[in-house]
């Protein structure tokens, strides 16, 4: 008998610690989704679109970025605020007067547009490097994306490469995997204002658009920084 109740106390500290473990090992699987929640909010709650400026823009040219001429002040970053969906779209489905368009957000169904400005507030000509990113995509959704660049009233529209390796029908493409498109502007006077509006969309017409790229997100950033010394 004692034997036997020694068994049975030795299998019920066992089935104990068994739980235990399981129990810790379910707290620290919720611990690592928990993270990993905050981390994917961290990396998308900005939305899909953000504007950036190297601080040394501002400090040794006074150079500024801003969506509201009533609060022209420094910051680094600015968001633009993401529409309520991305389903795909024609391009024909934009509005025309994109480019009359004053500061911030004016997003569309399925269709983001932000306006913003950079100015010099500084007292000598300088320049800057602006550059469009690639910061991530899942489910290779940018083969379908769209990014149209206003600059005071002219625009340019850059896209991926086709599946073939052509540029699509009225685009420039992507200089890199990572990198859309990047422009030197050499004599950026005292006083002076660029604007900009980005335009990003998922064009239906694009081959590449297929129901492999359901579900798919993409993070873009437009970078402002000093020109680099050749």
């Amino acid at each position: 008998m004692e034997s036997k109740f020694t068994k049975t106390t030795d299998k019920l500290k066992k089935e104990k610690k068994l739980k235990k473990r399981f129990k810790l090992a379910v707290l620290l699987l919720l611990l690592l989704l928990l993270i990993l929640y905050f981390v994917i909010g961290i990396i998308y709650n900005s939305g899909n679109f953000s504007i950036t400026l190297d601080k040394n823009l501002y400090l040794n040219n006074g150079i500024i970025i801003y969506d509201d001429f009533q609060y022209k002040v420094y910051r680094t970053e600015l968001l633009a605020k993401a529409p309520k969906t991305f389903d795909s779209i024609k391009e024909i489905w934009l509005p025309e007067d994109i480019e009359d368009y004053e500061g911030g957000s004016h997003n569309g169904d399925s269709y983001l547009i932000y306006t913003f400005y950079i100015e010099n507030t500084g007292d000598e000509v300088a320049g800057y490097t602006s550059e469009v990113l690639i910061d991530d995509v899942i489910k290779n959704v940018d083969a379908a994306i769209r990014v149209r660049i206003y600059k005071n009233g002219e625009y340019q529209t850059y896209a991926k490469l086709s599946s073939e390796g052509n540029a699509e029908p009225n685009t420039v493409p992507f200089l890199t995997d990572e990198v859309i498109m990047s422009n030197d502007v050499d004599s950026f006077e005292p006083n002076a204002v660029d604007k900009y509006t980005i335009v990003l969309w998922i064009e239906g017409e694009d081959p590449d658009c297929t129901d492999n790229i359901l579900g798919g997100e993409f993070k873009v950033r437009m970078n402002f920084k000093p020109i680099e010394a050749e």
